[in-house]
């Protein structure tokens, strides 16, 4: 995984989209709620994410607060919308109109960030970007490591076999890549002490 702050957010963009598109009203309840269940992990995780580390470091940098302050109340509609989701039942009408909704606020989200704060980033923020990126991803490590079963189930409920096993080999293989290079930064870092 790439280490640049903005690289990580365009990356988890299009994971969620990649997601909306295997969704389709006429799967089975549990392949819905497998997506969904992925899909909202994924997204809190990135809210989380750039609210505690990419958006205070954009308001230190001075880039123009307007994308930034109106991207937490949009991240508190994503978060109602998945709480919603949560008390639906996947075989309910309600369940793909609401996944619809979700669907729409998401992409609306991520094209603002992707028309104008990530540019301010890389343009205002660039030699900063790889130590962002960094703490990024220590941070989302801490994220994942305590919902790794339920993001295992809802992987497992959302794939087909041959599509499991060949994004579980590269998510273990990333998993690998990402310890060693947190490792190596963390080696380099201590012995520049």
């Amino acid at each position: 995984m790439t280490t640049l702050a903005t690289a990580q957010i365009r990356m988890d963009h299009m994971h969620v989209i990649t997601l909306f598109h295997r969704y389709k009203p006429d799967s089975s309840p549990r392949t819905k709620e497998g997506i969904v269940r992925n899909i909202s992990a994924a997204l809190e995780i990135h809210a989380q994410l750039e609210e505690e580390i990419f958006y205070p470091a954009l308001r230190s940098a001075g880039i123009d607060t307007e994308v930034v302050d109106k991207s937490v109340p949009e991240h508190d509609e994503i978060r109602r919308l998945i709480g919603e989701l949560r008390t639906i039942e996947p075989t309910d009408g309600s369940y793909d109109d609401t996944f619809m909704a979700l669907m729409r606020e998401v992409i609306h989200h991520a094209a603002d960030e992707e028309t104008y704060l990530l540019p301010d980033a890389e343009r205002l923020l660039a030699d900063r970007l790889p130590e962002i990126g960094r703490a990024m991803t220590r941070r989302r490590m801490e994220l994942v490591k305590p919902r790794a079963g339920e993001l295992a189930s809802s992987f497992a409920e959302a794939a087909s076999n041959k599509s499991m096993l060949i994004a579980g080999g590269a998510a273990l293989a990333g998993a690998y890549i990402i310890g060693r290079a947190l490792t190596r930064n963390g080696d380099a870092g201590q012995h520049h002490s």
